[in-house]
């Protein structure tokens, strides 16, 4: 988007229908993004003992989709600019559901890491595009819920991804998992099409200039309130994915000894991010952001602390404790972006999003080192140490963030 600001005339009005559809549709965006992106996550331990290699290299199925996700944001932010929101949302959900489906079929564990990363490259056309969506279409009084109910569609899509992977892994096989969630894509996709109302505050930006979209990332890296929410997003977004990579290891290890199909049942906890995130989406827009983050945060860090306890009912509350911690710190902290951000909102989206997935990436398979050395209490001293500075960063950002920001 250029720096016309949206028109209050043209917002969509919480409450009304167009509010709805947007929010479902969105909701649906979120969903595949998340159900393709972390389907591969409770076949960690498949994809190692099939294809006879190391937990670590295991994770790489899910490693370079969000690497690779993290660099397609920031094309996708470019290209936005000119083919517009709308279609290049569908397009990214519809192939990416596509390839989710082809890599059912390698041969190799190499084809498998290619398609993945393919697949990642294609979902970035959504993230970025669906949040500068809300922030330019979206009355700034129904912003926050509207963030919640994306972020909601998120954690319904990892949880969708990982229980209906594990279950059906463990009924039929592991390809057959991925052909359901590819299907389950390709329907959304048409479903979001069909109800997300056209644009009415983009201002289409035709050709291709490079100096523009350069002093616009710029622009919001000098930001001082911006910057600590980007540390933010690759802080909480890396312990989160590092936490459940290896989750998923100790519970299929002793004294737990899991199969698939219990540890996907157990992934059913996604249903309390569903719920924070949308409430704290809310609570942001009544209460201000400021006081909702920092509680997101801390609620992650004792989730940790939780998991440290003896036994499998401790080992699960405290999952349930790190996800709803994890959505409430995402909900809020993405919604502020584009609040803060004046103009060229996609941008400013693109790079909060490169940020997330590169921590999901880079941090997500750094804590298989921490597992491979101590364990899972190795695990949760790193990821509990990253989350001091998220911690930190999220003051940062409560004293220099504008007053009417809240």
């Amino acid at each position: 988007m250029d720096d016309v600001t949206s028109s209050p005339d043209l917002w969509i009005m919480p409450g009304s229908p167009a509010y709805r559809r947007v929010s479902l549709a969105l909701f649906l965006a979120g969903f595949t993004t998340f159900s393709l992106l972390y389907c591969v996550q409770p076949l960690l331990p498949v994809f190692a003992a099939h294809f006879q290699v190391s937990p670590t290299v295991s994770s790489l199925s899910l490693s370079l989709s969000s690497g690779a996700l993290s660099v397609a944001i920031l094309f996708a932010a470019i290209l936005s600019e000119g083919f517009g929101r709308r279609g290049l949302i569908f397009w990214s959900m519809a192939l990416s559901s596509i390839v989710n489906i082809a890599t059912a079929l390698v041969p190799s564990w190499t084809t498998l890491l290619i398609l993945r990363g393919i697949e990642g490259f294609l979902l970035g056309g959504v993230p970025a595009v669906a949040m500068a969506y809300l922030a330019e279409e979206i009355d700034p009084r129904g912003l926050g819920l509207a963030m919640g109910l994306l972020v909601g569609g998120n954690a319904f899509g990892g949880m969708t991804g990982r229980v209906l992977t594990g279950i059906i892994a463990e009924s039929f096989s592991w390809q057959a998992a991925l052909v359901v969630l590819g299907a389950a894509g390709l329907m959304s996709a048409v479903g979001f099409i069909l109800l997300l109302p056209p644009s009415h505050n983009f201002r289409r930006r035709p050709g291709f200039d490079p100096n523009f979209h350069l002093r616009a990332w710029l622009r919001h890296l000098r930001d001082p309130a911006l910057l600590p929410l980007f540390a933010i997003a690759f802080l909480a977004m890396g312990s989160f994915v590092a936490l459940y990579n290896y989750a998923g290891f100790r519970l299929a290890a002793p004294p737990f000894a899991l199969d698939q199909q219990q540890m996907g049942l157990i992934f059913t906890v996604y249903l309390f991010g569903i719920v924070a995130s949308s409430v704290a989406g809310g609570l942001a827009d009544r209460l201000g952001r400021k006081r909702v983050l920092p509680s997101g945060i801390l609620l992650l860090a004792s989730g940790i602390g939780v998991t440290l306890l003896p036994g499998l009912a401790a080992m699960v509350l405290g999952i349930i404790i790190i996800t709803t911690g994890f959505f409430i710190t995402q909900s809020v902290a993405s919604g502020w972006v584009g609040r803060i951000a004046q103009s060229t909102k996609g941008h400013a989206s693109s790079l909060y999003l490169l940020a997330y997935y590169l921590g999901a990436s880079l941090i997500g398979s750094a804590g298989g080192w921490f597992w491979g050395q101590g364990g899972w209490l190795a695990v949760a001293v790193f990821t509990l140490g990253l989350l001091v500075l998220t911690f930190l960063a999220a003051l940062r950002v409560i004293r220099v963030s504008e007053p009417m920001v809240r």
